[in-house]
C-alpha cells in the first residue's frame, strides 16, 4: 500500500497545474518558425490528441485512484513489466526534457536582457533553474504549488502581452507575414510537427497527482476540459502574434520569443520590453519545470512502493510529505544530462538531440495510455490518440535543417533510446522477476 499524500489541490490549483505542465512558451517559437499554418496543426492536434488524452486521463485516474499515473494504469491493464517499461521510458524522457527546457528558457531570458547567449552563461542559468524549480517542490505541495500557479499566470501574461503588441504593430505597419491556414509541408518541418504534438501533451501528468487532488472524481474532468480549451487558445493566439511581428524565417526556435519582443520594442520604441519578457519567460519556465518535476516524481514513487525500485523511492518525507528521493534523483539525472549532451556538438545541435530524444522516449508510453483507455471503453478517442502518437514518433527522428552531422544526431537519439530500454530491462530483471 502506498503511503498517504496530502490532498492540497482544488479545481483552481489542478487547472493551473495542468496548464503549467502542458503549456510551454518554447513551442510557440517552434510553431511560428514553421509559419502561420501551424495554427491549423494546433487545432488538429487538440481535436485528435488533447481531447482523447483528456478522456483517457480522467477515466483512468478515477478508475485507478492511486498516485503513479501511467505506471499504475499500465501495470493494472498490461502487467508489471509493461508498467515498469512505460514508466521508465516516460520518466527518463522527461528527465531529458528538463535540461532542454531549461536551456530554452534561459537562452530566451539571456537574449531578452542583452546578456551573452554563450554556453557558460546558458548552462549556469539552466543549472540554477533546475535546482530552484525542484527545490521549491521538494519541501511540499503547499509551497511548491505556488511555483506552478505563478508559472501558469506568467505564461498567460506573456501571451497576452504578445497578442496586444502584435495588434498594435499590425495597426501601425501591418503583418510581417501573410496569414494562411495551410501548414507548410516540407522535409525540414517534420521535426517541428513532432514538437507541436509534444507541446500539447501533459494531461497525463495531472492524472499522476490524483492522490493529492481534492474530490478527484469531480475535479479532474472539469480541470481537464478547462485546461484543454485554454491551451489550444493559448498556442494558437501566441503563434499568430509572433508571425505578425516577424517573418517565420527570422524566428528561431531557441530565441524566437526574444526576437519577436525585440521587433515589437523597436517598432513601438519600448526599451523596457526586453527585461519584462525575460522575467515572464523565466517565471513561466520555472512553473513548468516545477509542475512536471513534481508530477513525474510520483511515477518512481509508485514503482518504489511496488518494490521495482529501492524502497527509499516509495517513502514520503516525514516533514515535507513529498516523495523526496525521486525528486532528488530526477534533479541529479537532469544535471548530468545537461552537461553530457553537450559533448561533440554545438549548443543548438545538442538542444535538437534533446528534443528528439525526449519526444521519442516520452511518446512511446502513450501507446499504453491509449491502450488502457481502449480497455476502459474510449475506443474512438483511443484510435485517434494512437494515430497521432504514431505520426509523432516518425517525425521525431527527422533532423532539423540546423543539424549538420546527421549520423551523429541519429546515433545519439537512437542510441539513447536503446540505452533507456536496456536499462529498464536490466533493472526489472534484478528487482521485478
Amino acid at each position: 500500500m502506498q503511503p498517504s499524500l496530502k490532498r492540497e489541490l482544488g479545481l483552481r490549483d489542478t487547472t493551473l497545474f495542468a496548464i503549467s505542465c502542458i503549456v510551454g512558451t518554447r513551442w510557440i517559437a517552434a510553431a511560428a518558425h514553421a509559419g502561420p499554418g501551424s495554427v491549423t496543426l494546433w487545432a488538429v492536434t487538440a481535436l485528435f490528441f488533447v481531447v482523447p488524452l483528456a478522456f483517457a486521463v480522467t477515466s483512468l485516474a478515477t478508475r485507478y485512484p492511486e498516485s503513479g499515473g501511467l505506471y499504475i494504469w499500465t501495470r493494472n491493464d498490461f502487467g508489471r513489466w509493461h508498467g515498469f517499461l512505460a514508466f521508465w521510458l516516460y520518466w527518463v524522457g522527461l528527465a531529458v526534457w528538463f535540461p532542454s527546457a531549461a536551456i530554452f528558457y534561459m537562452t530566451a531570458a539571456l537574449h531578452a536582457v542583452g546578456l551573452p547567449v554563450s554556453r557558460p552563461y546558458v548552462l549556469g542559468a539552466s543549472l540554477a533553474a533546475i535546482v530552484i524549480a525542484l527545490g521549491t517542490n521538494l519541501i511540499g505541495m503547499k509551497i511548491g504549488k505556488w511555483t506552478e500557479n505563478l508559472g501558469a499566470v506568467a505564461t498567460w501574461v506573456v501571451t497576452f502581452l504578445f497578442v496586444v503588441l502584435a495588434a498594435i504593430v499590425w495597426l501601425k505597419r501591418g503583418s510581417a507575414t501573410p496569414l494562411t491556414v495551410v501548414p507548410r509541408f516540407d522535409w525540414n518541418t517534420l521535426n517541428l510537427w513532432a514538437a507541436i504534438a509534444y507541446g500539447m501533451s501533459g494531461m497525463e501528468l495531472v492524472g499522476g497527482m490524483v492522490a493529492e487532488v481534492r474530490d478527484p472524481e469531480r475535479t479532474l474532468p472539469r480541470a481537464g476540459w478547462l485546461a484543454s480549451g485554454l491551451i489550444t487558445l493559448f498556442y494558437s493566439t501566441a503563434t499568430i502574434a509572433l508571425v505578425v511581428l516577424l517573418q517565420p524565417a527570422h524566428i528561431s526556435e531557441m530565441n524566437g520569443l526574444a526576437e519577436a519582443g525585440d521587433e515589437a520594442a523597436r517598432v513601438l520604441a519600448l526599451g523596457w520590453l526586453g527585461p519584462l519578457i525575460a522575467v515572464l519567460v523565466v517565471a513561466s519556465g520555472m512553473g513548468q519545470l516545477g509542475g512536471i518535476g513534481t508530477s513525474m516524481s510520483r511515477l518512481p514513487f509508485a514503482a518504489g512502493a511496488d518494490g521495482l525500485l529501492p524502497a527509499s523511492f516509495g517513502r514520503v518525507h516525514p516533514r515535507w510529505h513529498t516523495p523526496h528521493v525521486p525528486i532528488l534523483v530526477l534533479g541529479a539525472l537532469s544535471i548530468v544530462l545537461l552537461f553530457a549532451v553537450q559533448l561533440g556538438d554545438s549548443l543548438r545541435a545538442a538542444y535538437d538531440v534533446l528534443v528528439s530524444l525526449m519526444v521519442l522516449s516520452g511518446f512511446i508510453p502513450f501507446f499504453y495510455i491509449f491502450g488502457s483507455s481502449w480497455k476502459a471503453g474510449n475506443k474512438l478517442s483511443a484510435v485517434a490518440g494512437i494515430a497521432v502518437v504514431s505520426i509523432t514518433l516518425v517525425c521525431s527522428v527527422v533532423p532539423t535543417a540546423e543539424v549538420t552531422n546527421v549520423w551523429l544526431f541519429e546515433g545519439k537519439v537512437l542510441g539513447g533510446l536503446l540505452l533507456m530500454a536496456g536499462t529498464a530491462w536490466a533493472i526489472y530483471r534484478r528487482r521485478g522477476l
